[in-house]
């Protein structure tokens, strides 16, 4: 089902926004998961397994709630944050979803990470009506409020960043002929649709397609194929390990076609295992603003993001913007938690998570902001293009907001 993507428009007015805070205050209400002194928060992510580069962003999570908790909690609440290892399996994120919601009994989930364990839990969250907030997943199926009120994810969602993708390379490459390798599931899938719709009566420009399983060892075989195709542009929908697999490989057998990487595996540490020397000219698409980028060296958020990491995440690698995703993400659902004022019920959450208007959220890129509605559940609808140059991301063009359709 296509859900509708919007551009940003402008929301409540003061008045309305006023009065529903003060009702917000008015009386203390909770459900499972809140008290007077406490928020229970429950996460998986992939500590280990195929997806475990990604797990940095739990432990950047941990380390930010920690921080609220030491400024004094939300509305003088300490925020307890659980977060279990999923392996990034589906069955095994059922197994520990079922555990936060049922013997942990969270107020909600936040930012659970990937599109085939988020599938996997999909329908249960919304069976218990628990708030599953600000997914760690560019599906577009979490926008869909009316059939999962109780969903909402996070980033661009992949359909439309894929949609950016053909339309550049329509009017950039020559005669092209498009070589795909995906995962093969629902994230690789949304990004595939997204390809198509955008190619629109030049679909036929895609001349092989290639699929692979997440549990594969390697992909060398499926880049050997798509380079026999006679491809001359490559369109990865892969995850870190496997980017850095088969960018290797396509150098290794002389293949360097226009090459286009999702931009879940964009950031400079995934370059980096890939090799610097077989990176150039990559184009992604970016919404977070990269620390390894120069041009953010005096920028004021980002100053502040690296005193927090040099606090909070000493140990942690500044150069990469998995940890900016996570301090942005837990800025939004602090933000969310502050409108609930003492009515922490899990239908209050809901609704201010869907009230947000052009709210500026740390380590964007600027012209992007955060703004949700009841019938609106994609928080950032907004990419720009960036090329891979030497030792990082080279932003060009414009930023591109998600056309209504």
């Amino acid at each position: 089902m296509k859900t509708n993507r919007r551009t940003f428009v402008g929301g409540l007015s003061a008045a309305a926004m006023l009065s529903g805070s003060r009702a917000a205050f008015a009386q203390k209400k909770y459900d499972d998961g809140a008290t007077d002194k406490e928020i229970k928060i429950g996460h998986t992510n992939p500590y280990s397994g195929p997806a475990s580069s990604y797990g940095v962003i739990g432990k950047a999570e941990e380390a930010y709630w920690k921080s609220v908790n030491d400024r004094g909690g939300v509305n003088g609440r300490m925020i307890k944050f659980i977060t279990l290892d999923d392996n990034y399996s589906p069955p095994k994120t059922v197994e520990c979803i079922r555990q936060l919601v049922e013997q942990d009994k969270v107020l909600c989930t936040f930012n659970t990470l990937g599109t085939p364990t988020n599938t996997a839990i999909h329908k249960y969250m919304n069976q218990k009506k628990v708030p599953m907030l600000f997914v760690a997943t560019g599906a577009s199926k979490w926008g869909n409020p009316k059939e999962f009120p109780w969903t909402m994810g996070y980033q661009p969602d992949y359909h439309t960043e894929a949609v950016i993708y053909a339309k550049h390379i329509l009017a950039n490459v020559k005669d092209a002929k498009i070589g795909v390798l995906m995962q093969n599931d629902d994230y690789g899938k949304d990004y595939y649709e997204g390809l198509r719709d955008g190619l629109g009566k030049d679909v036929d420009k895609i001349v092989k397609q290639v699929t692979y399983e997440v549990t594969d060892p390697t992909v060398e075989s499926q880049v050997i194929q798509l380079k026999d195709s006679g491809a001359n542009v490559f369109f990865n929908i892969s995850i870190p390990k496997f980017t850095a697999q088969s960018t290797r490989k396509a150098m290794e057998i002389g293949w360097k076609p226009a090459y286009y990487l999702n931009n879940v595996a964009g950031q400079v540490t995934t370059m980096k295992t890939a090799g610097f020397e077989n990176v150039q000219g990559i184009i992604t698409a970016a919404w977070l603003k990269d620390p390894t980028d120069k041009q953010w060296s005096d920028d004021p958020e980002i100053k502040t993001w690296r005193e927090w990491m040099a606090k909070y995440v000493p140990n942690g690698n500044v150069e990469d913007v998995n940890y900016i995703y996570a301090y942005s993400v837990c800025f939004l659902m602090e933000q969310t938690l502050k409108k609930c004022g003492d009515n922490l019920t899990r239908e209050n959450l809901m609704r201010q998570a869907a009230n947000h208007q052009k709210l500026r959220v740390p380590g964007l890129l600027p012209g992007i902001t955060v703004s949700t509605s009841p019938t609106d559940f994609y928080p950032v609808q907004a990419l720009q293009l960036q090329r891979f140059k030497g030792e990082t991301w080279d932003l060009f063009g414009e930023v591109m907001h998600a056309e209504s359709s």
